[in-house]
Formats: C-alpha cells, structure tokens, sequence
C-alpha cells in the first residue's frame, strides 16, 4: 500500500493515503491508493448530525451503514461523534481501505463499530438496517435500488451525487439517460439538479410501494446531498409520486421550458432543521461556521416555493445596478408576498411574487 498519514476531522481520526488533496472539488482517484476527500467534511458533519438526530429520535438500537466507506472517514466519524444505542457497519470492497477502516476503528476506540470487505449490493441482501449512507464516486444510480431494499420501513438513506455537470443540464442526453429527466443549463440548475435527484429516488423507492420524506437536501460546491425518510406502503409511494411532476419554467425565463419530471415537494424538514441546528451547537464540527450558515439558510426557504431568482441576472436583464438583496427581500414583503434567502447562491431570493412584480421592484429602485 502507499503511505499513510493520519489526520484529524471533526473529532476523528482518520488513516488516509498520502496523495495530493484538495479543499474544494470532486478529488481525484490515484493509482493504488485509497480515495480520500478533504473538500467533503461539511457533508460527514451534517451525516453525524442526521445520525444523531436520527439515534436520539428512536426507542431502539439503530443499525447503520457505511456502504462506499472507502477510507472510512464518514463512519468512523459517526461512529465516534454520535452518542447513543446503535451499532455501524463501515464496508469498502476495496481491501486497502478495509484496512484503512480497521486501524481507524482500533485507533479511535470505536466498540460498536465493525468493518467490512463487501460489494455494497451483497451487504443489503445479507443485512437490514436503519440507516444507509452512500457516498460514490459520480452517480449514486447504481446503489439506490439496493440500499432501498436493504432499509427498514421509517429508516434513512442518505446519498451524494457528484456528476453535477449532468444534474445541472451540461449532458442532458446524460441526465435523460441516467435520471430519466429533462434539466435545463441556467441560473437556477442547481435547484432543478437537485429536484431531479430526489424525483429519481421517489420513483425508485415507489416500485418496491414505498414513499419518502425529504428531511434535507443541498447543492454545495461539486455534489449534492440528500437525506431522505423511506417508510413502506403503496399509498404512502402514491403520495409521494404527487409531488414528482414535469415543470414549464415560463413563469421564471420568459420563455416555454419544460423540464423533469422533478420533486416539487419541500426541499427540507422544518423539524429536522430545527433539531440539527441544536445539535450543531454541541458537536466539534469540522466546518461549524458553514454548518450553521447553510442550516439557517435551509430554515428561511423550507417553506418557499419552487425555483429563485438572483439579483445579477434580473439586473442583467433590466441594465440596471444590482440592489442590495435585503433590500428586495424588504420590499417584496411590504407588498404582501413571502420572500427569502435561500441556499443555491448569495445573490438569490425566493419569493411568491409574480415575475411582473419583481421586474417592477427592480426598476422602482
């Protein structure tokens, strides 16, 4: 194996494979060595937030998975940093990152965790568990299917996907392909990606009759997260097929656009929101700062409707200064219609407001 260097997330320690990182970006697989991402660590804090959430929400000992573990750095941090009854499987096909995994769970002291050496998709035939955490390189097409069926009914699936390019409509034969969905290359893709990511899941989780709840879900940097509540019942997979629809984005480009079909359904969980936030403030996170940024900005849009609107592109459009957005949002409030910030970009609101009126705000200032 390569050399190995330890090094500390969160409250963890991790063994990883002494090869060129980067703090942003999708990384890059080396020859021989076991992938390891530093520019992740804002995703395996809200992990051990949700399994937290999730272990001191339930009256039983919870069972989790690792399933794409690689080194390990997302188990092992749940497994060290979330408190409570539950035990963790931290699996890698790989044997460099099973060994990896092995010295990282007898370097922390974790007792209730166990690694293992598995293709993912024998790991959720031989075993049920009540939460599922995947992590792939690209796609997470692949391992839904199987990480569904391995999940007890009101268990969680959490999964990234970091093919954005495709999500976000620079390959949308790919996206048609991959997704069976139709995204659209503009300023709000990647909203659009996203919704495209959770529709996708809702329809594979409703052929084997189950429904979701969406308790967080975010675009940040290269990947998009989500977390989603899965419980058993055709009726409960009907409920949720309601919310995945094809969308014309006429109102929001002035032009017809059709795309999807996509979850247009909440983005988020108030409640679960909530209690994250709470929970953040007792962790050593390793990006607390943006933690805490990007939970407040999923409080203020989780009621919000589809879609957004930023500053520069609508001042683009008009030949105007870009106002100050605290100032929009203002405005549009006074005139009786909700606003917010939201998660997709600084310079972005949400708002019920028709397109007329906002135009109207804009060449008002």
């Amino acid at each position: 194996m390569s050399e190995v260097k330890l090094l500390r997330e969160g409250d963890t320690f991790l063994f990883v494979s002494d090869h060129k990182t980067s703090k942003r970006g999708p990384g890059r697989r080396e020859k021989d060595k076991v992938f390891y991402n530093p520019a992740m660590d804002l995703s395996r804090d809200f992990s051990v937030l949700m399994a937290q959430w999730f272990v001191n929400a339930q009256d039983k000992k919870v069972k989790i998975l690792d399933g794409l573990a690689s080194c390990g750095a997302r188990g092992l941090r749940i497994g060290n940093e979330v408190e409570g009854d539950f035990e963790i499987i931290i699996n890698d096909w790989d044997e460099k990152a099973y060994d990896l995994i092995k010295r990282g769970i007898e370097f922390n002291k974790i007792s209730n965790a166990r690694a293992s050496c598995k293709n993912f998709h024998v790991v959720t035939s031989e075993e049920k568990f009540d939460f599922i955490d995947i992590d792939p390189f690209g796609t997470p097409v692949p391992y839904l299917d199987s990480a569904i069926r391995g999940l007890k009914s009101g268990g969680i699936i959490a999964f990234t996907a970091t093919d954005t390019a495709t999500l976000c409509g620079v390959y949308p034969k790919t996206c048609i392909r991959r997704y069976f969905a139709i995204p659209f290359h503009s300023w709000m893709m990647h909203e659009i990606g996203l919704r495209i990511l959770i529709g996708y899941a809702c329809r594979e989780a409703a052929k084997h009759d189950r429904g979701i709840d969406v308790l967080l879900s975010h675009s940040t940097d290269h990947y998009m997260r989500v977390f989603l509540r899965i419980w058993k019942g055709a009726k409960k997979a009907e409920n949720s097929l309601d919310n995945v629809k094809k969308v014309n984005l006429l109102p929001y480009v002035n032009r017809n656009v059709e795309i999807g079909p996509i979850w247009t359904g909440k983005l988020h969980s108030t409640e679960v929101l909530q209690s994250l936030k709470k929970i953040a403030e007792e962790k050593k996170l390793s990006k607390k700062k943006e933690v805490e940024k990007l939970l407040k900005r999923m409080i203020e849009e989780v009621d919000m409707p589809l879609f957004f609107y930023k500053t520069d592109v609508i001042s683009s459009e008009l030949s105007k200064s870009p106002p100050k957005l605290s100032r929009i949002i203002k405005l549009l409030k006074e005139e009786g219609y909700r606003a917010s910030r939201t998660q997709f970009a600084d310079n972005a609101f949400k708002t019920d407001a028709p397109r007329e009126v906002i135009y109207r705000l804009f060449m008002d200032l």
